[in-house]
């Protein structure tokens, strides 16, 4: 009797762990939602943050080495989910920012009246899905999970009930994105037409030999369109547009969360697509990303730089743009990946670069949180004084954009973007290394001039022109317990990472594909 095939495969609940501790909180949470009575639902966001911290922690005993599950009985080497190093540090960035956003939410729900259970439930599940899109390996996965992180995070935007600006950023964040997954699922069903697989091991071994001249123009067409969804995704341009209305109309938290957690998702599945999936395509798609690098941090810096200080809400625009301004950054060394022989050295300064603009941007966004506490419009021109009122968060901005801006003492900042510059001048990229310094350039004067406008005198804030005087909230005494540890911990995560940068750069590097 011939032998069969076993279809019943052994799963590894370890390699697991994470994104399902998190999902199963998440179902947690909306069971005990139905059965809290009001006065008890802020249990449910400390149930949420022990959630996240517990998901990091199961992180721990994966370090030993690369394990893999949902493999193909054949073929033990061909798996859908694999917790590799890449996939740890991904998680670790996605895990901890949402951590930090959990903080920055406690008491955010509590001022602005936000459906408490729908509002954990929501954040758990995005971040279920942006944790299980690292270890995807498989294009049907990398979908799911990217779809599982992003619809959550529709509804979180628009969770503002009654609020405008909450719902329309909710629907042209929904409409872009849904229009993006529309591409890319276009793209996928191409490819799997022209290489008769989904996982991206077999994809990259049968793009490198089409038998047919027409399946080669399918898949061309295929990577095309994939590369064109991711694009949405990691907000580049011209595909950026969502980007400021989404966080002007969300709650500040989850802008943070977007800017943070949205992009490890986006940049993730594009470093998993191009450099295991398709590699014979690196000649198409890394001149491509170069160009889109170029266009993203000049469009986002640009932006920026263009802000009126006396706007409402120029304050999150002006994150907003800089972190559009930032993917740019990010996008450099995927693209100088596809010049070289080892895009390991790339992707690790990629990972890196993450890594260190998710401490500090999540760290500005909750100054933000705080300052709009007591002005709601969170114009630039309310942080002037900010150093006379609360000198501690003020001295923690500061370091944030100077961070952000690569300037001493945020050590970390020019560390990464000197190590980004190097990877493009390696690749032979020096024109787009000349379009990054530029950027640079163009980048410190508005994070200088935010910062600027700390340490000055304090002064009643004017509206802009032709609009009408932002509501003023009586001042509150002190700063939460939560908000002041999420800006405690990233303030002690950018110190300890600018005194001794090159951990960072070793850590990613066991990002190694």
């Amino acid at each position: 009797m011939s032998s069969i095939t076993p279809l019943v495969q052994s799963v590894d609940w370890l390699a697991l762990a994470p994104p399902t501790l998190t999902a199963a909180v998440a179902l947690v949470v909306l069971v005990a939602d139905l059965f809290l009575p009001a006065a008890r639902k802020p249990l449910l966001g400390w149930i949420a943050t022990a959630g996240f911290a517990a998901s990091a922690l199961l992180l721990l005993p994966l370090l030993g080495g690369g394990r893999r599950t949902f493999c193909l009985p054949a073929h033990p080497d061909v798996c859908s989910y694999v917790a590799d190093p890449f996939t740890l540090v991904i998680q670790f960035l996605v895990l901890g920012g949402a951590l930090l956003t959990a903080l920055l939410s406690i008491d955010t729900i509590k001022d602005q009246g936000l459906p408490t259970g729908e509002y954990w439930f929501l954040l758990l599940s995005s971040a279920a899905g942006a944790a299980l899109l690292p270890a995807s390996r498989d294009l049907a996965t990398l979908v799911i999970a990217l779809e599982v992180a992003s619809l959550p995070a529709f509804a979180l935007v628009g969770l503002r009930r009654g609020d405008r600006l909450s719902s329309e950023a909710a629907l042209k964040f929904f409409l872009s994105s849904v229009a993006a997954t529309a591409v890319m699922l276009l793209g996928v069903s191409f490819l799997y037409a022209a290489t008769g697989s989904l996982h991206l091991s077999r994809v990259a071994h049968a793009l490198t030999a089409l038998p047919d001249p027409r399946l080669a123009t399918l898949a061309s067409a295929g990577v095309a369109l994939t590369l064109v969804g991711f694009a949405f995704k990691t907000a580049a341009a011209p595909f950026h547009f969502w980007v400021p209305d989404t966080y002007v109309g969300a709650p500040l938290p989850i802008a943070g969360y977007l800017s943070v957690v949205g992009k490890a998702v986006g940049f993730s599945g594009l470093i998993l697509v191009t450099v295991q999936g398709f590699p014979s395509y690196a000649d198409v798609w890394g001149p491509a990303l170069a160009v889109l690098a170029a266009l993203t941090m000049t469009v986002g810096n640009v932006a920026a730089v263009r802000q009126n200080p006396r706007r409402a809400h120029s304050a999150v625009r002006l994150l907003a743009w800089s972190s559009v301004g930032q993917a740019g950054y990010l996008l450099v060394p995927i693209a100088a990946a596809g010049y070289t022989r080892d895009p390991a050295q790339a992707i690790g300064s990629t990972v890196a670069y993450a890594l260190m603009y998710a401490a500090v941007n999540l760290g500005a966004f909750a100054v933000a949180a705080l300052v709009a506490r007591t002005s709601p419009a969170n114009r630039i021109t309310d942080y002037r004084g900010l150093y006379a009122r609360r000198p501690l968060a003020a001295l923690a901005l500061g370091f944030f954009l100077l961070c952000l801006a690569g300037l001493p003492p945020g050590i970390i900042g020019l560390f990464a973007k000197v190590t980004v510059f190097s990877v493009a001048v390696d690749a032979g990229l020096a024109w787009l290394a000349v379009v990054m310094a530029v950027n640079v350039v163009i980048a410190l004067y508005y994070y200088l001039k935010w910062t600027t406008v700390l340490f000055r005198g304090a002064g009643a804030a004017e509206a802009a022109p032709g609009t009408a005087p932002a509501e003023q909230q009586p001042p509150r005494a002190g700063i939460p317990a939560p908000l002041a540890t999420a800006i405690a911990l990233a303030t002690v995560l950018g110190i300890a990472l600018s005194g001794a940068p090159q951990l960072v750069l070793r850590f990613a590097s066991g990002a190694l594909l």
